[in-house]
């Protein structure tokens, strides 16, 4: 990326301001929906992972598992590709469609250009499968879950064989609970990809490889049963595990947004934005909590679009932008699956709409859009302005107010609302101390590159050698306990540092 789309980073919102518990969710919403992002990541159904984990279940009871091991099967089967946002962009520079690549590699269905180009690249793999454990074993652990899943996740491309990532176990060596999801996933997916007599004789092929043979010969004669019992609602089981009521949603807005690295923070910033708007033209308790929350989840939908539409440099085509407006269809289609989530997100699909009909995903007007709306309209506008991106840089506050108003004018955007987020981006612009896990180069450092500048990129931008951007690196990561970047910038934006 060039440095000087990176030479104004956004301070408005840091992480650590509050928004005053409107970002809290279950932990079943919470993993609903990085289960959805992960699935749609990945190119797969919106149930994928669901439907895994029920299989996981399955199978680590049929291994000789208890209700507990079963338990955390299904929860680690859910959360399986909560760290594929933070490889999309790697695989995107491999494949070219970091969907439709990493789909066809789920499905075996590559086509022989795909292959090709794997084969030719197939180094770059380890370091991709390192952060999407990191960031996985990372979510777990920040939700609160038992150490089992949590340690699962870390080593979940491991093989039988010892050939896998990250660490090369092998044998027993490896989480029993690894095996499961492994072998849930891929009858799942090769059943519902090439039927489910060609799945077994693939998966068969794979025992002694991906995963126990004999776990495979126990599992075969069920899965046909198994398969046809998830066409029924799923119970309910207990879980045997203390687990915590709550979790912040933050968490999964952070999540979507490692996908596009120069997106870190930018929903928390909006939510902020938009929670002091509202409260400035005073709107009743419970819409400043939804337009919150709905700030939080107007962005996820992004993980259903591939990567090389977001990072276009030039004017975006007529296919991208037929792409780009289904993220907000993607936003209310994942929240419509979650219990108590339906209204929050389709505030947040709302989020492009215009006054004047010239918006997406549904062309809502003036007729139809609420001051909620228009205030979640302005804020985003706002906030992403203020936002360098690949193709520009950031926008200083004068030419922000001035192409805001140039929407006003237009018909697109609300006077009131424009004018309630200029006053609270003025509140808002205040960053307070920063904490002292890191130190203030550290987190100057950390900021550049958890928006995805190189350390060549932060050197010249902070006016310090190449050396001592490395050096603050392995600092940051040692302070944070992580081994990857991406896994670092999860970290430091729930711990509020950036």
């Amino acid at each position: 990326m060039d440095t000087t789309t990176q030479a104004s980073l956004p301070s408005l919102a840091p992480a650590s301001a509050t928004l005053h518990g409107h970002d809290t969710v279950t932990l079943a919403q919470a993993m609903g929906l990085l289960a959805i992002v992960g699935d749609l990541a990945m190119g797969q159904p919106i149930d994928a992972s669901a439907r895994a984990a029920r299989l996981a279940a399955r199978i680590a009871l049929a291994a000789g598992g208890d209700a507990g091991a079963a338990a955390h099967a299904q929860m680690a089967a859910r959360l399986r590709w909560s760290g594929s946002t933070a490889t999309a962009a790697g695989f995107a520079r491999l494949l070219g469609d970091d969907i439709g690549g990493r789909q066809a590699m789920l499905t075996r269905t590559l086509s022989a250009q795909q292959a090709t180009r794997l084969a030719k690249v197939k180094q770059h793999l380890a370091p991709l499968a390192a952060i999407h454990c990191d960031v996985a074993g990372d979510i777990a652990a920040m939700l609160g879950l038992p150490a089992p899943v949590e340690h699962g996740l870390r080593h979940l491309f491991e093989r039988y064989d010892g050939r896998g990532q990250p660490q090369g176990l092998d044998g027993n060596g490896v989480p029993a609970v690894v095996y499961h999801v492994a072998l849930a996933g891929d009858i799942d997916i090769l059943a519902r990809a090439h039927g489910l007599s060609a799945a077994l004789a693939t998966v068969t092929r794979l025992g002694g490889v991906r995963y126990p043979a004999a776990l495979v010969a126990q599992v075969a004669p069920h899965a046909q049963a198994w398969l046809e019992a998830l066409e029924a609602p799923e119970e309910t089981a207990p879980l045997t595990d203390f687990l915590p009521l709550s979790v912040p949603l933050t968490l999964v807005a952070d999540t979507v947004e490692l996908k596009l690295p120069w997106l870190a923070g930018h929903s928390r910033r909006v939510a902020l934005l938009v929670q002091i708007a509202a409260q400035g033209v005073g709107l009743p308790d419970a819409e400043q909590r939804s337009l919150a929350r709905a700030a939080l989840l107007h962005g996820i939908g992004r993980a259903a679009v591939p990567n090389s539409v977001w990072e276009r440099r030039s004017k975006p085509s007529d296919a991208d932008w037929e792409a780009i407006r289904r993220a907000p269809y993607w936003s209310a289609r994942i929240g419509n699956r979650i219990d108590g989530i339906e209204a929050d997100a389709q505030l947040a699909s709302q989020a492009y709409e215009r006054l004047d009909g010239s918006g997406y995903h549904r062309s809502l007007d003036a007729t139809t859009l609420g001051m909620p709306q228009r205030l979640l309209a302005a804020a985003a506008a706002y906030v992403a302005l203020r936002s360098p991106r690949p193709w520009r840089a950031a926008h200083e506050p004068a030419s922000t107010r001035t192409l805001l108003e140039a929407q006003v004018t237009g018909g697109r955007l609300d006077r009131a609302a424009v004018d309630a987020v200029l006053a609270a981006a003025a509140t808002a612009s205040v960053v307070p101390p920063t904490r002292q896990l890191l130190s203030a180069r550290e987190v100057d450092v950390l900021r550049r590159i958890s928006l995805g500048e190189t350390g060549k990129d932060a050197a010249r931008a902070l006016r310090i050698s190449h050396g001592a951007v490395r050096t603050h690196v392995e600092s940051i990561l040692g302070k944070l306990g992580c081994s990857t970047r991406a896994a670092a910038t999860l970290r430091a934006l729930t711990l509020g540092l950036i």
